[in-house]
């Protein structure tokens, strides 16, 4: 009964020590250790490793090293593996900084005072106080509710959408396609932090972008296939969106000379918004071995409904 840690060499060493304090009775093996393959029943991976269903028939458990999942097929998977997603402090928090950051960056106008900057013009813009300025989160899960919670001090009226119905207080919530449109009308920042599934892939289109109020801003943080890039930048020059803030694109990393690179109202990084903290997410992965055994419901669990 195997442990597979499937990661760089020196999470794998902090992942080894961990382990054989906390289970001392479970095998470990990182790559280059000589494991048996049919042996491993825990498999702690980013990417899928070739051939899984086959390689690895006795699995139980697939760990996603991130909070994503959408990398995973459960069509490839041995059919008894459970899959789950990482919930942990380090990259909820890291998320509630990068999307603060990104919603005052574009509710203080500095796309626009870069620019002026790059021109060498010196000129104050209007400035709308935060209460003014509806800010809109789509995807209410464990990472959108935390980056709500962040905000709320500011002021900004806050709006959620998700699939399915949420009720969180202080925050107006909608839901399913009906409930979209009135979302949208009513935000003035959008943050995307869906994950991606066959209804959320291409959702950042230009017909979403229209919905919005004229001058919204965006912040992106949550799967590159959701965007369509062209539709953005044609949104930005027509001036119907005032600016956006992207951290994921399609393809990653960027090619040179893409669009995205060098659009004037456009702030862009290089998918870092959030980062797996690799001593709470050992903590993490032990504890949920610990349930596993006893029988109990793992945090993140993701089940086949979903449709990744």
């Amino acid at each position: 009964m195997t442990f597979f840690c499937n990661t760089d060499a020196g999470r794998g060493d902090l992942f080894r020590r961990l382990f054989g304090e906390a289970l001392p009775d479970l095998p470990f093996a990182v790559p280059g250790d000589d494991v048996d393959a049919a042996e491993v029943r825990y498999l702690l991976t980013w990417t899928a490793p070739p051939n899984l269903r086959d390689a690895y028939p006795a699995l139980e458990v697939l760990f996603s090293t991130g909070a994503g999942v959408d990398q995973f097929r459960f069509d490839d998977l041995p059919p008894q593996t459970q899959l789950v997603r990482m919930i942990e402090p380090g990259i909820t928090a890291m998320m509630q900084e990068y999307v603060v950051m990104g919603v005052l960056a574009l509710h203080r106008g500095l796309p626009a005072y870069l620019g002026q900057q790059a021109r060498e013009e010196w000129k104050v813009l209007p400035a709308v106080p935060a209460a003014g300025r509806r800010v809109g989160v789509m995807g209410l899960g464990e990472l959108g509710k935390a980056v709500l919670e962040a905000l709320r001090p500011f002021g900004f009226p806050l709006a959620g959408w998700s699939r399915s119905a949420r009720d969180i207080p202080g925050v107006v919530c909608h839901s399913g396609a009906s409930g979209l449109q009135d979302f949208l009308a009513a935000t003035d920042i959008l943050i995307c932090l869906l994950p991606l599934t066959n209804e959320t892939r291409g959702i950042l289109s230009a017909d979403l972008f229209a919905r919005l109020p004229q001058g919204a801003g965006l912040v992106h943080a949550g799967r590159g296939q959701q965007l369509d890039a062209a539709a953005l930048i044609a949104a930005l020059d027509s001036g119907h969106l005032e600016a956006a803030v992207i951290d994921v694109c399609d393809p990653e990393p960027l090619p040179p000379g893409h669009p995205l690179w060098h659009h004037p109202r456009i702030l862009l990084t290089p998918h870092v918004a959030s980062q797996t903290n690799a001593e709470t997410a050992a903590q993490v992965v032990i504890d949920n071995i610990r349930r596993h055994r006893r029988g109990e419901p793992m945090v993140g669990l993701v089940t086949r409904e979903r449709g990744y």
